[in-house]
């Protein structure tokens, strides 16, 4: 039998940040590989069937829309795809390279940190069993992911659909894509296709896409994707599927009114399932949630004590950042007095489409639901000078604060580099800003971060009668 001081049960973000924290730490630590996503490799989703591939072909269409759409008058451009099976080639090469340099290479040079390749089981609490073998660990963290999950559609079963680890490598684009689901996953691969140029319809069970943002952000997202060719139907009862070699039919319902639609692809973006059928979780008593997702207390350890869990393997909300703070976090409070944990409401979520929509802490409505009196109100990106010179004017700003203390309690800006921009909205809620503080803060003249200074301001202020440099 193998004896460590502590066993890792994966190989992705929240598997390595771990590992690193422990190598630190001089800990004796085994990494076992393999979990049931089936295109990751060493490195986990993210960089394999996940951020990395997917935001490079985003990025890749994001660039022929920026040429085909003529913004700027005077000018005589434009641009169309030669070879789909070189950029898929060249998407795999920086897969490849990251995967070598941000991982294989980084698990390399780590001195306590043994590599096992292979699927891990519990046998009891301090016990696991890998291809027959046995390895003893005092602490474990459970880190195995999630994977695409599959709804009960009838005939779903009977057509070849796809999933993003699928859609990540077609070595040919189709003409025309369904895709089910209208939140991050499902519209960013909804406009990535649409600018590829595939005739794309996506149904959406809930009547607006991101269901859960502020409803300003998703009416607008809504609107600019269908201004770039998306066919968006909300409100979708979904029946049945049917499919040939050819195509497949989706049959569905809108308030009732029965309808089909017809493609040569169908993309299910229906959330994730965590990846623990092989781990024997029941033998030891951890216990999940209601849709089976590892439980986990504030300090990243199950129910179990000892074994922690860190990642998608503990459900929403599923980032790579969050899954490697997780991961860092569990270790130290493992093997310190020390007791860390992560203040979920201030870590950020994106949804990478064009323009990009990103969030950070409350929304309207959960402020108010948490009986906080809260004043929030949008200001377009159109009031924004950057946004005048570079030409895009789509997009807003929502910020939540509490009415009392002026306090900022959430932001959501959908625009362009939205991603970036909600950074400065992060520092505001981790450390309780107010509006005043941010308002009292020289921001850079034309710039695009100006839109949080704009949405502060609003409070006070009609910002269309402001001038561009408004204190």
């Amino acid at each position: 039998m193998e004896e460590y001081e502590y066993a890792i049960i994966g190989h992705g973000a929240a598997a390595f940040a771990a590992a690193l924290k422990a190598d630190e730490l001089g800990i004796k630590t085994v990494m076992i590989g393999k979990n049931e996503t089936k295109g990751t490799l060493l490195g986990g989703t993210c960089v394999n069937v996940g951020c990395v591939p997917s935001k490079r072909l985003i990025t890749i269409g994001n660039f022929l829309d920026k040429i085909n759409t003529k913004r700027f008058d005077g000018l005589s451009y434009s641009t169309r795809i030669e070879n789909f099976g070189k950029i898929i080639e060249d998407k795999e090469f920086l897969v490849g390279s990251m995967r070598f340099s941000k991982y294989q290479k980084v698990l390399g040079k780590l001195k306590n940190v043994k590599y096992v390749n292979g699927f891990a089981s519990f046998k009891d609490k301090n016990t696991l069993t890998v291809d027959g073998r046995e390895i003893k660990a005092k602490k474990i963290l459970i880190a195995t992911g999630a994977r695409a999950k599959i709804p009960g559609i009838m005939g779903i079963d009977k057509v070849n659909y796809l999933t993003n680890e699928e859609a990540l490598s077609m070595k040919k684009l189709p003409k025309s894509i369904i895709i089910v689901g209208g939140r991050a996953l499902g519209l960013e691969f909804a406009e990535m296709f649409a600018h590829f140029g595939v005739n794309v319809t996506l149904l959406q069970r809930s009547d607006r896409i991101l269901p859960n943002w502020e409803p300003e952000v998703s009416y607008y997202l809504e609107q600019y994707l269908k201004e770039e060719g998306v066919n968006i139907i909300t409100g979708v009862k979904i029946d049945k599927v049917s499919g040939s070699k050819e195509a497949v039919k989706v049959y569905f319902s809108v308030k009732g009114s029965k309808q089909e639609v017809r493609a040569q692809e169908i993309l299910l973006a229906t959330g994730r399932t965590p990846n623990i059928e092989k781990l024997n979780l029941n033998g030891i008593g951890v216990k999940l949630d209601k849709n089976g997702f590892i439980k986990i207390n504030k300090y990243v350890e199950t129910s179990v004590r000892g074994i922690y869990a860190a990642g998608d393997v503990t459900g929403e909300p599923m980032l790579e950042a969050l899954a490697a703070a997780e991961g860092n976090k569990a270790t130290a409070n493992a093997f310190s007095d020390k007791k860390l944990s992560i203040d979920i409401n201030s870590v950020p979520s994106a949804v990478f489409t064009f323009p990009e929509a990103a969030r950070v802490g409350l929304t309207d409505k959960e402020a108010n639901s948490n009986g906080i009196k809260c004043a929030c109100q949008p200001v377009m990106f159109k009031d924004l000078a950057k946004a005048g010179i570079i030409k895009d004017t789509r997009g807003l700003i929502k910020m939540v604060i509490n009415a009392n203390t002026k306090r900022i309690l959430g932001v959501e800006i959908v625009g362009e580099n939205a991603a970036d921009l909600i950074h400065e909205a992060v520092l505001a809620v981790k450390f309780k800003l107010t509006i005043d503080d941010i308002i009292d803060t020289v921001h850079m003249f034309p710039t695009l971060s100006e839109i949080m200074k704009l949405g502060a301001l609003s409070f006070y202020h009609n910002v269309e009668d402001l001038s561009c440099c408004s204190e």
